[in-house]
């Protein structure tokens, strides 16, 4: 069981019902998920909140780095509660929506390609890697 009491006090947020049951949801799985699937799951597990509700607490849980946002290639934003505070990137698959931790960076290669080729200075970054896990793949599955 996650201290998500603890995880929200870490973020200077008020622990509320709505908060609490958005990130027990967000805990139940490996995947990530978009606003309107959290939505219904909050309010079959009894919880009323409205959609634009659950918008705001992702909004503020990913900026305190709680969440990670999930870009897809169909445009659509979705999140995904990372238990990994390190700094790692994420595969994520394109079939099932399994999210899991890459911990390779080129961080360091970026930085100086920026700062060579470009002259500017690189402050961080953002890699996402999608595809097919194996279990997709040995299924055939399709993106």
């Amino acid at each position: 069981m996650q201290d998500f009491e603890g995880l929200l006090r870490g973020l200077k947020l008020k622990v509320t019902p709505r908060r609490r049951a958005i990130l027990e949801v967000m805990a139940a799985g490996s995947t990530f998920l978009s606003p309107e699937e959290i939505w219904k799951k909050v309010g079959e597990a009894g919880t009323n909140v409205g959609l634009p509700t659950v918008y705001r607490i992702l909004e503020e849980l990913a900026g305190g780095g709680v969440v990670t946002r999930v870009l897809h290639d169909n445009r659509q934003l979705y999140y995904y509660l990372c238990p990994n505070k390190g700094h790692h990137h994420h595969f994520v698959c394109l079939s099932c929506h399994k999210v899991e931790d890459v911990d390779l960076c080129l961080g360091e290669a970026l930085e100086q390609e920026v700062k060579l080729r470009i002259q500017g200075a690189l402050f961080s970054h953002i890699l996402q890697l999608q595809g097919l896990c194996r279990e997709c793949r040995e299924k055939g599955g399709k993106a």
